[in-house]
Formats: structure tokens, C-alpha cells, sequence
């Protein structure tokens, strides 16, 4: 089922487009980054992982190697179709309900900072239901500059260059971020809507899921485990 393009994100290039502006072909080029090592880092050594918008698989496959059990999540099927290793599932994050939990719960790409609130608390909500007792969920935000400090770009030893053109005002506290990826033989854009928080209103945000900051992975803060709240246990006479 073909699913549409959400309001206010557009992309563009070569191959098929997610509704939420991303390309497909150019995720297949992205690399991984530091980033299955920043997991790894934060998590047991064989640890069952649930994924939660995979994309192509970009860090799927490195965690994976590295000896971990990945169930992948997204909601584009044209996505999915190139994960390989793992368990896949089409769907929503914010609708999911496995009925399992796993010790980690990984929630990458910024999706915390999802324009729509009760998309975002439906995501954490996701998070913190499948999130086994004593595992944890990593997040990944956005660095505190990510909107004020624009334009700007970066030049990736693979030949990709990242810009960022622009970050706008659209509607109360909500931006229109505009994003171009050039290679040298191919560009794409993409459109997209995001709501910065602050390390106060991302960790409210986390509270209201039921969930708490155990520690931040990174010094910039952009990487975040967080684990179940407690509950305190009843008070008997």
C-alpha cells in the first residue's frame, strides 16, 4: 500500500521517496557512522535490540556483526526490502504493539523530535512498553544547535556532502528544515518538520512516557540512555 506524503515534508531525486521525505536510494549510499558503536558501548553483548525506524538497514547490519538480535521497524515496505539478517516488521512506531519486550529499545533519526506531540508521546510510549525490566532505550536528538546554527555542511570521507540549508518558524515550535546530500554523481533534498526540545523539554518528555535519563553517551548529549522508571513499591501497615 502506497502510503502517503506527510504535510510539510517533500523530497527529491533518483528512486522512491518515504512520506516523510526520505530517499530510499540515498540511505542505501549513507554510512553507518559511529553510531553501532555508541550503542554497543551502552549496551550487554548480545542484547535483543527492536529498531524502531530501520530505514534501509544502515545500522542494522553493523549490529548485527557485532553479535546483537535486531528486530527492524519501519513503515515503508520499500525500506524494509533491503534489511537483511534480521527480523522485519511494516508498520508505524507509534502504533506498535508487539506484545514482547526486548532489552533494548532503539529510537535513532531524530524521531523524538517529531513535529505532531501525540505522535511523539505515542512513540515514547512504543519505547517504554517493549522495553524489558532492566533494559533500556537509546535516543538519539538533535544537537542543541541543530536549528541555529544555519546554514551549514559537512563533507563525509565517502563523497557525500551534507547540507544544511535552512531551519524555519512554520508554526509554534515546530521548524521547517530543509536538507541537501550531494554526491558527485547525485543530489537529493529533503523537507521535513521538527520540534526542538531543550535537554529540560526532551527529559519532560521522557518522564510523561514513563521513562528517565540514566545517562547521556555523548558529550554533545545527542545520544541519551534512558531507562523504566521505578515504581515505588505499595506501602503496607
Amino acid at each position: 500500500m502506497e502510503l502517503k506524503m506527510r504535510a510539510g515534508h517533500q523530497g527529491t531525486g533518483p528512486g522512491p521517496i518515504t512520506p516523510d521525505g526520505c530517499a530510499v536510494e540515498l540511505y542505501k549510499r549513507l554510512p553507518p557512522g559511529a553510531e553501532p558503536e555508541i550503542i554497543a558501548g551502552a549496551v550487554p553483548a548480545g542484547a535483543s535490540i527492536l529498531e524502531l525506524g530501520c530505514g534501509v538497514g544502515r545500522m542494522t547490519g553493523p549490529l548485527l556483526q557485532r553479535g546483537f538480535t535486531v528486530t527492524a521497524v519501519d513503515e515503508s515496505a520499500e525500506m524494509l526490502e533491503h534489511v537483511r539478517g534480521a527480523r522485519t516488521i511494516c508498520g508505524p512506531i507509534e502504533d506498535l504493539d508487539l506484545g514482547e519486550t526486548f532489552d533494548v529499545v532503539l529510537l535513532a533519526s531524530f524521531l523524538v523530535h517529531n513535529a505532531d506531540l501525540d505522535v511523539r508521546r505515542r512513540m515514547l510510549r512504543a519505547c517504554a512498553r517493549h522495553v524489558a525490566a532492566g533494559g533500556c532505550v537509546l535516543v538519539q536528538r538533535e544537537g542543541e544547535d541543530y536549528h541555529t546554527r544555519v546554514p551549514r555542511e559537512r563533507i563525509d570521507p565517502s563523497g557525500l556532502t551534507v547540507r544544511i540549508v535552512s531551519s524555519e518558524p512554520v508554526a509554534e515550535g515546530v521548524n521547517s528544515v530543509h536538507v541537501e546530500y550531494d554526491f558527485p554523481d547525485a543530489t537529493w533534498t529533503q523537507t521535513f518538520r521538527a520540534r526542538p526540545l531543550t535537554r529540560e523539554q526532551f527529559e519532560e518528555a521522557l518522564e510523561e512516557a514513563g521513562l528517565r535519563v540514566d545517562r547521556y553517551l555523548t558529550e554533545d548529549r545527542i545520544w541519551v540512555r534512558a531507562v523504566p522508571v521505578s515504581v515505588p513499591a505499595p506501602v503496607t501497615d
